[in-house]
């Protein structure tokens, strides 16, 4: 546990130390989010956060991590970094959403090859097709996530803090040392990014946190209980970000809009505010709301088969019932303030 947190702590760090480096760099080179109809920040703010972000990760892990490791941390290294690379090219000079797509499921690829991946079924080739759909969906959700200031990065540290903890309590080194520098590299960049927010981690940030994130989620195992109870562990975890993917994919095939490419403020997060929360107010439910699925997901490590299924079922119909509840309330349709746009 003390390695655990001294990558944290050196994570986080150097996240609160390079952030503003970032800015300023992001600022000079024209790298900046500027306001128009989707967005709800009022002028323009530096992108780049996700630079800092993944440099604290990356060289907390290099100098503190365990060599042992060497070629499942390489392909998530590879992977991560191809990303983060997609969402810079993209921050500087705009990428086509087929080519970030494309760039996913290679890094995803990169995954297979170095070991990483589902093993629920006795088919490799089902296996590996999960893998590739779960690494590309919580990339992607991730990155619909970061729609208001510290939204997605505080969702993230809450994510990693319960990977962190269900990987400190199975003894999974490699899981705990990932999630411990993902949870102090988002910490300490929220530190700039929480509302009123000075610099968005932008898609550099948002896909780089969404393939760790995945990546942890499929290396977690839980050899006291069946695979048939903890495929559910990673996804309530991250269930969040799965919940606000499902909402706005729904919502906007409902108004015949393509999910994929349509950018709007149809989010979790917006609607919140549109019910009346202030921007800080919906951040911060929406951070309990990720607290309550990870202590969920940590009682589903120890449950049987019949509670697991009885909890994850309860678990789907509130979900269904908030689906539709915020599905009434409708997107949001005016600004509110100063809070970040989306990164779509």
């Amino acid at each position: 546990m003390t390695q655990y947190l001294l990558i944290l702590a050196s994570a986080f760090l150097l996240a609160v130390g390079a952030t503003p480096l970032v800015r300023r760099l992001a600022a000079r080179w024209g790298i900046v989010d500027k306001p128009n109809a989707r967005k709800i920040h009022t002028h323009p703010i530096p992108l780049m956060g996700g630079v800092a972000i993944y440099g604290a990760f990356i060289v907390s892990l290099v100098v503190l991590g365990d060599r042992f490791y060497v070629r499942e941390v390489a392909g998530i290294f590879l992977g991560a970094t191809l990303c983060s690379f997609m969402g810079l090219w993209d921050d500087r000079s705009g990428l086509s959403a087929l080519k970030k797509l494309v760039g996913q499921i290679i890094a995803a690829c990169i995954l297979l090859f170095s070991g990483v991946q589902v093993r629920l079924f006795p088919i490799d080739a089902l296996n590996g097709l999960i893998t590739v759909f779960w690494v590309v969906g919580i990339t992607n959700a991730l990155n619909l996530l970061d729609n208001m200031d510290g939204l997605s990065g505080g969702v993230a540290a809450v994510a990693s803090a319960f990977f962190l903890l269900l990987a400190a309590m199975s003894k999974q080194y490699l899981v705990g040392a990932l999630a411990a520098a993902l949870l102090g590299a988002c910490v300490g960049f929220l530190a700039y990014n929480f509302n009123p927010a000075s610099i968005f981690m932008g898609d550099a940030g948002s896909l780089f946190i969404g393939f760790v994130l995945a990546s942890v989620g499929i290396k977690l195992r839980f050899p006291n209980n069946v695979h048939f109870v903890t495929w559910m562990i990673p996804v309530m975890v991250l269930g969040l970000p799965i919940f606000d993917t499902t909402l706005v994919v729904i919502s906007r095939l409902r108004r015949g809009l393509n999910p994929l490419t349509t950018p709007g403020k149809d989010h979790v997060s917006h609607r919140l505010v549109k019910m009346g929360f202030s921007q800080r107010e919906a951040v911060l439910i929406l951070y309990q709301a990720c607290s309550i699925l990870g202590v969920i997901a940590m009682y589903l490590t120890q449950a049987s088969i019949v509670e697991g299924y009885v909890i994850g079922g309860m678990v789907f119909i509130v979900a269904l019932y908030l689906l539709w509840r915020l599905e009434k309330v409708g997107p949001l349709t005016s600004p509110k303030g100063n809070s970040q746009g989306e990164n779509e």
